[in-house]
């Protein structure tokens, strides 16, 4: 009978220790967990302007998310900016958001804080049974610079005449470190470098007129500071308009049947039976094409003048086709299409060796569409030359060449129809007229006077 009772209540023991017990110590581990929550906010550069928009993650894969606080601490005033409770889906589980992301805008002068040094905080909580029932907590802190004042901009240079078609420099120091700065030009923005001179807020922006923009278009500097805060300002300058020359080419059979073939390749006109309907496509479609590749090389360079004095030009050639030449292309006496020729064709003897205009870093050296093998050359703050048409590349991309090394030599790729080479100037995106860089009296005038004038100004 003892026996009996001493059995029953053992087995009544293991039962209370499976159904209660050891539930309990399970719920117990997990919910008496020690892993705070994570906070992750991406604060670079750490300055809040004006209006500043901010995305803030929190996380607890184990309790889950109980409540999150932000707030901004400025000489003693602190200012609650989001606080927010989340749900409990019960005590095995905890809570039932796992991951947060909020975004935030912060307003210093709507919120009442003045310009100066200031302090982020961020707090999360969990639904953790530590610290008596109030979870586990994470907290970060970030000291921010609010600075609500745009940029002033000081120009340094003066005389800046452009021709339609043509290329500005302008020298101006700005009052603070800046995001961005540069000359708006129209709807075209040319950023603007330091790295010409030792003061880094001293910045030399390369800046151009294209061909279709005369003497009303609205030039102006601006600039963007670490806040977000932007000015704008004026500056002295003399736009000119510019007549550019028209130019009549005879499409031919013999033309198609020759040239047509080489862009089979090309998505756009793989399925195209007709010659005519090819050369249509390509000499607008993939020219446009094309156009977009070039500029988006040109959305990078060297933070350095990389060349010096004026730019060779092909020697013992002929020009054959200027600058922004009006061209309408005729077929069997119709007209059937017009372009705007971006550069300055120019002829010697077939397969002349090609030197670099002058010296800079290899950026592109590869077929590109109907200019065919060619290569671009950054000369640094945006400014490039491009070589195309060439029969051969002797180049790599990413090597330094110097004025009048090989680079290429001349041939008939692309939409060429006689051995020739195609010779173009980009200040960034935009083609400028590069008879101003083989003239080593405007470069004089335009560019490294301006350059010295300021230099010795700065001493």
């Amino acid at each position: 009978m003892r026996t009996q009772k001493k059995n029953f209540k053992l087995w009544l023991l293991m039962f209370l220790v499976v159904v209660i017990v050891l539930p309990v110590g399970v719920i117990l581990f997990f919910r008496l967990e020690g892993q705070p929550p994570e906070i992750t906010v991406e604060l670079t550069p750490p300055v809040v302007g004006l209006s500043k928009e901010l995305t803030v993650s929190f996380a607890d894969p184990k309790s889950g998310i109980r409540r999150v606080w932000i707030s901004l601490l400025k000489d003693g005033k602190e200012t609650v900016l989001a606080e927010k409770a989340f749900p409990f889906s019960g005590v095995i589980r905890g809570g039932e958001v796992r991951a947060e992301q909020m975004r935030l805008t912060i307003e210093p002068k709507l919120q009442g804080f003045t310009d100066g040094e200031a302090a982020l905080r961020f707090a999360v909580w969990d639904f953790a049974w530590r610290d008596w029932l109030r979870g586990n907590r994470a907290y970060l802190e970030k000291t921010v610079q609010i600075d609500t004042q745009p940029p002033s901009v000081d120009v340094l240079s003066r005389a800046h005449n452009v021709s339609q078609g043509g290329t500005g420099v302008i020298i101006y120091r700005t009052s603070e470190p800046c995001l961005e700065s540069g000359v708006q030009v129209g709807d075209n923005f040319f950023p603007g470098h330091a790295g010409a001179f030792q003061d880094p807020k001293v910045h030399l922006a390369f800046f151009a007129l294209s061909y279709e923009q005369g003497a009303d278009t609205p030039v102006f500097l601006t600039a963007t500071d670490l806040g977000g805060n932007r000015s704008q300002s004026g500056f002295p300058h003399y736009l000119r308009n510019k007549k550019f020359r028209q130019d009549t080419l005879k499409i031919t059979d013999h033309f198609l049947n020759w040239k047509m073939p080489e862009f089979d390749t090309e998505a756009e006109v793989a399925s195209v039976s007709s010659m005519k309907e090819k050369f249509l496509i390509i000499n607008d479609t993939i020219r446009k094409n094309n156009f977009k590749t070039l500029g988006e090389v040109g959305r990078s360079t060297e933070k350095a003048l990389l060349w010096k004095g004026p730019f060779t030009r092909l020697p013992n050639s002929a020009p054959r086709a200027g600058f922004a030449d009006h061209r309408v292309y005729q077929y069997e006496d119709q007209t059937i299409d017009r372009q705007v020729h971006m550069g300055v064709d120019l002829a010697s003897v077939a397969h002349a060796p090609v030197p670099a205009a002058n010296s800079g870093k290899v950026v592109f050296a590869e077929t590109l569409g109907i200019y065919g093998r060619s290569v671009v050359i950054d000369h640094g703050f945006g400014l490039f030359s491009l070589y195309a048409h060439l029969n051969s590349i002797e180049v790599q991309k990413g090597q330094q060449v110097e004025k009048d090394d090989l680079i290429g030599h001349t041939g008939v790729t692309g939409l060429a129809g006689g051995d020739h080479l195609h010779f173009a100037i980009m200040v960034h995106n935009t083609f400028v007229d590069p008879l101003e860089w083989w003239d080593p009296a405007w470069i004089k005038n335009n560019v490294t006077d301006k350059i010295d004038t300021v230099a010795s100004g700065l001493k």
